[in-house]
């Protein structure tokens, strides 16, 4: 009997020299994105270091970028120069109070939109979507107007309630509910199980990557919102760290050090959370969906 060989497969012309070209591609994309965050991270860190030196030596000539000595005493004194334990927990109030309002309305909304079918679903969708081309600044009075009448203006319930429903989050979220199979839903109305308990035993424990995103991204956006308790909070012990740390400028506008401090101070808390939350978080925007 002949044993047959295969012929050496030659690749193409065209092709031959993109194996040799793949490590220099990786190798250029590496350092491409290296500079690219440590552009980012720029800002963060001039600020890191403005909060550690002295009034003086923020803007020398030539320009410092490492103080001559750290000024941890910075992170001591500002306590007592401003409240900042009654902002940074305003904050952390209504941000909670915001996210968790918005991740359950959020996502009990999305499951009707992607699994409950309705006469008129796809367009009420549609229509509620729309309104995130609509800025913020075309309904802005109506709204105060609306607190106003209520008697909710200079108390957290005008913020929380007006922040308590949010279109991106329907979408976010319908969008990683159409991802999961119809056949689970119906497995379970099949079962007797009400459209409350696939939305609490099925999609919940299936989505929780989304939810996370979600969450965080609400979190981050109601603690570094500026406009909302400046319109509506007009009391000092109601302030946010926002609003304290414009106060705090202006009164102490030639401390630069010390105003830095106050802006690493309000930077800290979504900073730890986003690394906590930043692998939920990534899950949740690249994956949609069951696996398998």
């Amino acid at each position: 009997m002949t044993l047959l060989r295969e012929a050496p497969v030659t690749a193409p012309p065209e092709t031959r020299g993109t194996a040799g070209r793949g490590p220099l591609r990786t190798a250029v994309a590496y350092v491409s994105l290296t500079a690219v965050a440590l552009l980012v991270l720029l800002p963060l860190g001039l600020m890191v270091s403005a909060s550690l030196k002295q009034d003086n030596q923020v803007f020398t000539i030539p320009f410092e970028w490492f103080p001559r000595e750290l000024r941890w005493s910075n992170f001591t004194e500002i306590w007592g120069r401003v409240p900042m334990v009654t902002y940074l927990g305003n904050s952390a109030l209504l941000s909670v109070a915001v996210t968790a309002l918005q991740v359950l309305t959020g996502s009990f909304a999305a499951y009707g939109f992607a699994k409950v079918r309705f006469p008129g679903r796809d367009a009420l969708f549609l229509a509620y979507i729309g309104t995130i081309a609509v800025p913020w600044q075309a309904y802005m009075v109506p709204q105060y107007i609306m607190m106003q009448r209520a008697e909710l203006t200079d108390t957290y319930w005008s913020i929380i309630l007006l922040q308590a429903f949010g279109a991106f989050g329907v979408f976010l979220m319908r969008q990683y509910y159409m991802s999961i199979p119809d056949e689970l839903c119906e497995a379970a109305r099949i079962d007797g199980l009400s459209e409350y308990g696939i939305y609490r035993r099925i999609m919940l424990p299936l989505s929780k990557p989304a939810l996370a995103s979600l969450a965080l991204l609400t979190f981050v956006g109601t603690w570094n919102d500026y406009m909302g308790p400046f319109i509506y909070l007009t009391s000092n012990e109601l302030w946010t760290v926002q609003l304290g740390l414009r106060s705090f400028v202006g009164q102490y506008e030639a401390e630069y050090a010390m105003i830095m401090t106050g802006a690493v101070l309000s930077v800290l808390p979504v900073l730890v959370i986003f690394l906590f939350g930043q692998r939920y978080f990534i899950r949740g925007i690249a994956t949609s969906g069951l696996k398998g």
